[in-house]
């Protein structure tokens, strides 16, 4: 699942890349726009990522991508560790034993519903914080994770801390710099993979990177050739760690609705991810 550092972790994982912010140039898609493209602008402006029906789209592309499905509601009860220096990997939005966010979860849970199954797992989970131990998470956490994604209130957290978390500050920004309901998804799509750190790679600095090249429209820029840019900063920093370096998910989907000038999200959509294809009609 959704695996890089998020929040602002500062526990340096085996993983985790500290390259300079401009130590390798941006792409040149981020050149010129189509002649169309304001006109696009502003039908996209009609329509937030928040909007419920682009939202639960929104689940189902970054499902397509971390579990090649476009169930992302069968997710919540998914738990493994992939090998990737961060622990166990859980829940629709991947939440890491290694990154923090998963404590985070489970405090909130605990916060809500007082003695659940996964509590008494509350010191354990301190402990394994910014490293990829199962010390005293070990042999039932995983059986205990599943049981508890029965639960509507686990759910519930789930969905609380991924619009907390990476959903409603993605969407924030989006609208802060005038992006219509594609740019949000990008914008939500590189938060939840690569968190919004203070490192290099965060969200934050990948949006740094692409101002570098481009302006958004909030500042007077025109909206396609801001996400060229912010995509290009994206492939950037997804290549600067092996475990993301397959950038199908921008390469064969974000950037194929752009050029097509889809600013809207609108569906149908058609998109392929490692060289499967999805479709939501």
């Amino acid at each position: 699942m959704f695996t890089p550092q998020r929040n602002n972790r500062t526990v340096a994982l085996g993983a985790l890349l500290g390259a300079a912010l401009l130590a390798a140039p941006v792409a040149a898609h981020a050149t010129a726009a189509p002649a169309t493209a304001p006109a696009a602008s502003t039908a996209a402006a009609a329509t937030g990522l928040d909007d419920p029906a682009k939202k639960d789209i929104a689940m189902q592309i970054v499902s397509s991508a971390e579990n090649s499905s476009l169930d992302w509601k069968a997710q919540y009860k998914y738990i493994e560790d992939i090998d990737d220096g961060r622990g166990y990997t859980a829940g629709i939005i991947g939440f890491c034993s290694g990154t923090g966010d998963m404590l985070d979860l489970v405090e909130y849970y605990t916060q809500v519903k007082p003695g659940n199954v996964l509590a008494k797992y509350l010191p354990a989970l301190r402990k394994v914080d910014g490293s990829d131990s199962h010390a005293g998470l070990d042999p039932n956490f995983t059986k205990d994770w599943a049981k508890a994604a029965q639960d509507t209130e686990f759910k519930k957290a789930q969905d609380h801390e991924r619009d907390r978390v990476y959903f409603n500050p993605a969407v924030k920004q989006g609208k802060t710099d005038g992006v219509g309901t594609l740019g949000q998804f990008a914008y939500y799509d590189a938060i939840v993979m690569h968190g919004d750190g203070s490192d290099s790679t965060s969200f934050r600095n990948i949006r740094k990177r692409a101002l570098t090249k481009a302006k958004p429209p909030a500042q007077g820029g025109n909206e396609t050739t801001w996400l060229n840019a912010f995509l290009d900063a994206r492939v950037w920093a997804m290549k600067q760690e092996e475990a993301h370096s397959d950038t199908s998910r921008v390469d064969t989907a974000q950037r194929v609705w752009l050029k097509k000038g889809n600013l809207n999200l609108d569906t149908p959509l058609d998109w392929k991810v490692y060289g499967d294809p999805f479709h939501i009609g």
